[in-house]
């Protein structure tokens, strides 16, 4: 059986955020990951097959997140194999609830007083599936286009999502504090990320994303 005809049971962002591992040699963990980020980003741009693009960015969907996971998720945020991580955990989080990333995001873009909004790319308003479609379009772009510029996208996107969450926060405290304190926590690991895309985007101009 082909591995497009055998789908794995998709693992959600809530379960993998804080997932242990077992414990192997760190030193082969980082070495295998990072030979794979690079292997395969050196492939696709050399091959330029849409095919196998289109396979990486439908490849959580079929697959879940667990194979990448294995490979990627302990390496050091700002490394090739810790941004690929990154940018398919933000992929998997919108796939899997774009009716709450699109109200984070729509109220991020009313309340952000920068340029981030225009930089993510997303069409005003961005519904659902306007959302799907840009993080797609990021996540293609990191494989076939300028690297850097998808990393700054994506670390434009969470900063505008961070923002719609902490004011999202806000709004709910009084009412719900549960809700409220899951969109604070929501808020710090988008802006996080996004500081950790950003700086990884000016390693890779400077060809030192390792």
């Amino acid at each position: 059986m082909s591995s497009d005809e055998f789908h794995k049971p998709v693992k959600r962002p809530s379960e993998t955020f804080d997932r242990l591992f077992a414990a192997e040699d760190p030193a082969e963990v980082s070495r295998a990951a990072h030979s794979t980020a690079q292997a395969l980003l050196a492939r696709v741009r050399h091959e330029a097959d849409d095919r196998v693009v289109d396979r990486l960015i439908s490849f959580t969907d079929s697959h879940g997140i667990d194979d990448i996971a294995e490979l990627w998720s302990r390496s050091p945020a700002r490394t090739l194999p810790g941004s690929l991580w990154r940018l398919y955990l933000l992929q998997l989080s919108i796939h899997d609830d774009p009716q709450t990333a699109s109200l984070i995001y729509e109220r991020g873009r009313v309340e952000l007083l920068s340029a981030d909004p225009v930089v993510a790319g997303a069409p005003t308003p961005a519904g659902p599936a306007e959302l799907v479609a840009l993080i797609d379009t990021i996540l293609r772009g990191a494989f076939t286009g300028d690297f850097a510029g998808a990393l700054d996208r994506a670390a434009a996107f969470c900063r505008v999502q961070a923002s719609g969450a902490t004011h999202l926060a806000d709004d709910y405290e009084p009412s719900e504090p549960e809700r409220a304190s899951a969109l604070t926590s929501r808020a710090l690991r988008l802006s996080t990320y996004a500081g950790d895309l950003a700086v990884a985007a000016r390693l890779w101009r400077r060809d030192a994303l390792a």
